[in-house]
């Protein structure tokens, strides 16, 4: 099938980028700050010097990691007909963002933290939006303890969603516990720790800390999703000339080497197990220290991402959908509009940020209707389109000949509306650069789909034994051990 897709480096460009990404984890290794996954590790071959806390990769682990990981994955949803097959053939699937530390009220529009209740608005608001296709817990819940903000969010989440969920994995001494709180409700509602397995209703993302290195909770927490058949998308966010080489070609190497260490990390534990190879890589805004996801690199550095994933046969999340800007609307101008759309063009199969402000700092339910819109839009450009000798219609051109038209052809009456895109009229509305006029519009959405859209309950005794289940963890106290569902 032809498809729109956007490319950056040629094979022999990528033939570099690996060469020297086995070569780094080779020679330099990453710093794993876990004695436990350390030793997994020297058991596998690695060569680990647990006093320094580095584990160096040989080629032959690198490669084996590759032939064991899926080449297809199946992320499970609530509702089996919303279950999201990886990789794709068309325009990627799209997630809300995530672990946001603010939202602007529906009501006031000024910034405050978010409860469990505006979650469950979130998820539920996304539930009804068809060009959504995967729910990020996108607020950090304020009204639980710290220890228990991941596990309560998923909690909320899988009752007000019949969409997959993406994760977080916790970090410290919360790692472990959480992982296991987290498998434990996902296994309720799933009916099983195997229903889950075959059907994860949720991934989980494990961010490397850049450059090269893994915190001890989030990778032994890592480890516990992988051999429950959780997949893991392992999130570089290196910013090139803060947290790698300023230099694009260093970027993308420390985003591929933090990768494919991932990788390795996923396989040793569990032969098998679902990965994804993610990255939201970019370079660093050195005037201002921020992260560059509307420059003009950011496309290319997706796309690289993307091509390298794709060299691998690894399932890929490497790009990002959404106006982000300070305030709901789209109070930016064309071309970081242009930048971000170019992002989801990378051949990728899932992207996330939909409904994120400043930058994936905060979020709003206006946003979130929005960036919906603007999806819309935008996965036009990436529709499939057969190429054969039936559709190149040649015989159409024989029929209707030289110097005529093929207006009321009947081929061009079957055909049109498979092969052209009407746009939405309101559309034009939501499309506005430098505009908060959409705003209004989705205000409106927002509260009518929140006051009509009802999702599909969880039975009583799911509910009663999740609920159980973490009001236990949320009342224990920080890294203490769980049970199994």
């Amino acid at each position: 099938m032809a498809v729109l897709r956007f490319g950056f480096m040629d094979r022999d460009e990528e033939d570099v980028i690996h060469g020297e990404t086995i070569e780094c984890l080779e020679r330099l290794g990453v710093l794993v700050h876990s004695q436990s996954v350390l030793r997994m590790l020297s058991e596998a071959g690695a060569e680990v010097d647990l006093k320094k806390q580095t584990a160096r990769l040989p080629e032959r682990m690198v490669k084996e990691a590759i032939r064991k990981a899926p080449k297809e994955i199946t992320l499970g949803a609530r509702d089996p007909k919303r279950d999201l097959r990886i990789p794709v053939h068309h325009y990627p699937f799209v997630s809300t963002a995530g672990v946001t530390v603010f939202m602007s009220d529906i009501e006031t529009g000024k910034r405050r933290p978010a409860t469990s209740k505006d979650l469950a608005d979130f998820a539920r608001l996304t539930d009804a939006m068809a060009p959504v296709d995967a729910f990020w817990p996108i607020v950090t819940t304020s009204d639980v303890p710290v220890h228990a903000q991941f596990a309560n969010e998923l909690w909320i989440s899988l009752q007000n969603t019949t969409k997959h969920i993406l994760g977080s994995a916790g970090s410290g001494t919360l790692g472990t516990p959480d992982a296991k709180t987290q498998i434990a409700l996902g296994s309720i509602v799933a009916g099983g720790r195997e229903k889950l397995r075959k059907r994860p209703l949720f991934s989980v993302l494990s961010c490397i800390v850049p450059p090269l290195t893994f915190e001890s909770g989030a990778v032994e927490a890592q480890v516990e999703y992988a051999r429950a058949g959780i997949p893991i998308i392992s999130m570089s966010m290196c910013m090139g000339g803060m947290t790698a080489p300023v230099t694009m070609a260093g970027t993308i190497l420390t985003l591929n080497v933090e990768n494919l260490a991932s990788l390795v990390i996923t396989q040793t534990a569990a032969p098998g197990a679902p990965h994804i190879y993610c990255s939201e890589a970019t370079l660093g805004n050195v005037a201002t220290g921020m992260i560059g996801y509307r420059g003009p690199e950011a496309p290319m550095l997706f796309a690289a991402a993307a091509q390298m994933a794709r060299r691998y046969g690894l399932p890929k999340m490497a790009g990002i959908i959404g106006i982000d800007g300070d305030v709901p609307g789209v109070p930016i101008p064309f071309g970081e509009v242009a930048t971000l759309m170019l992002t989801t063009m990378s051949g990728t199969d899932l992207c996330s940020g939909v409904g994120g402000l400043d930058l994936d700092k905060g979020c709003s339910l206006e946003q979130v209707v929005i960036d919906s819109m603007m999806w819309e839009e935008y996965r036009a450009f990436m529709r499939d389109f057969s190429v054969t000798k039936e559709s190149a219609a040649l015989d159409v051109i024989e029929r209707v000949g030289h110097a005529n038209n093929f207006l009321t052809d009947p081929h061009t009456v079957r055909n049109f509306r498979n092969q052209m895109y009407i746009r939405n009229r309101k559309s034009e509305i939501y499309g506005a650069t430098m505009s908060e006029k959409m705003v209004l519009d989705a205000r409106d959405t927002v509260r009518k789909t929140l006051k009509e859209h009802a999702v599909e309950p969880l039975s009583g005794g799911v509910l009663a034994e999740g609920n159980s289940l973490l009001k236990e963890y949320v009342r224990s106290r920080p890294g203490s051990s769980r049970p199994e569902a």
